[in-house]
């Protein structure tokens, strides 16, 4: 897999199908849209269901890519799903042979044992690591084992396109949960590889867990992508855009009786790529498009 500016390459969305999209959500996508499309890849989109019921998302991701459509971001290749992709998952940790292994900690055990918390997280502090066979069957009995890498690092540095060089520690992070599930960490770094995206463009609230997603590609034998970590939106009072500030799904506005359009063109304003009033459509967005002239603070979303 090879990054290019010319050509080769994909870019991605890839929402969890816990709600409809919001107006930051939206922005996002626009965004990454805009990424890939600046720079002659594909975009591709993913339903990341890991974490999520199927029941609870009967028609909510379906929703999702809908809203994306009506602003006008198409999409290129099937819509891949995690949920039907675990053996793949499965096959990537086969992969990683002996550098990956069980630990029995539970949260509260980690947080005793740590350190002080480094971005928000307490790093693993490597309680099961050098376990016996004899231990590990002790701790099968008492409860099930997550797994988690044994990494060769404690720091790795990605490069963003809006932040510059980034690091962030690298601990023994879980590739499987106890309960069975597939890491976020781990699905992404998999399901990014299998679709040629060398791309990825998403909030900022994700840019800690680059270094690690990074380092995981690279141990895999993929070459890591180039990151654009965008600015969230908030609401009046600083915290990240929810459902409970109003209507600020397209399908709320839309009732407002606010279109599509009028949304692009809002989202468009936040970005400085078209002045309040002005009707716009993607085409023009993208011919417009400079990363360097995004905006860099937080979008206030008032009513």
């Amino acid at each position: 897999m090879t990054t290019s500016e010319t050509g080769s390459g994909a870019g991605r969305f890839a929402p969890s199908p816990s709600s409809d999209l919001h107006l930051g959500n939206l922005r996002t996508a626009l965004l990454a849209w805009l990424f890939a499309r600046s720079t002659g890849r594909a975009f591709r989109w993913r339903v990341e269901d890991l974490d999520v019921a199927r029941s609870a998302t009967d028609g909510v991701a379906e929703g999702q890519l809908a809203d994306a459509l009506a602003l006008g971001l198409d999409v290129d290749g099937p819509v891949l799903r995690q949920s039907e992709r675990q053996h793949h998952y499965a096959a990537a940790v086969e992969r990683l042979g002996e550098d990956v292994y069980e630990c029995f900690c539970t949260r509260r055990e980690i947080a005793e044992a740590s350190s002080a918390p480094h971005d928000g997280f307490r790093p693993y502090p490597g309680t099961c690591r050098d376990l016996t066979e004899e231990q590990r069957a002790e701790r099968r009995r008492r409860r099930p084992a997550a797994l988690r890498v044994r990494t060769d690092t404690d720091t790795f540095e990605v490069d963003d396109l809006l932040a510059g060089r980034v690091g962030g520690l690298v601990d023994d992070f879980v590739l499987r949960r106890g309960d069975g599930a597939w890491a976020y960490n781990l699905a992404v770094v998999v399901d990014d590889a299998a679709t040629g995206v060398d791309q990825v463009v998403r909030g900022d609230d994700l840019l800690t867990s680059a270094p690690r997603q990074a380092w995981l590609a690279q141990r895999l034998g993929y070459r890591p992508p180039t990151y654009a970590h965008v600015p969230l939106a908030v609401n009046a009072d600083g915290r990240r855009l929810a459902k409970r500030d109003g209507a600020v799904t397209l399908a709320e506005l839309t009732a407002a009786g606010v279109s599509a359009q009028d949304v692009l063109a809002r989202l468009a304003v936040s970005l400085r790529l078209a002045t309040a009033g002005e009707r716009v459509d993607v085409a023009l967005l993208l011919s417009r498009f400079d990363p360097a002239a995004l905006p860099r603070e937080p979008w206030v979303v008032e009513g």
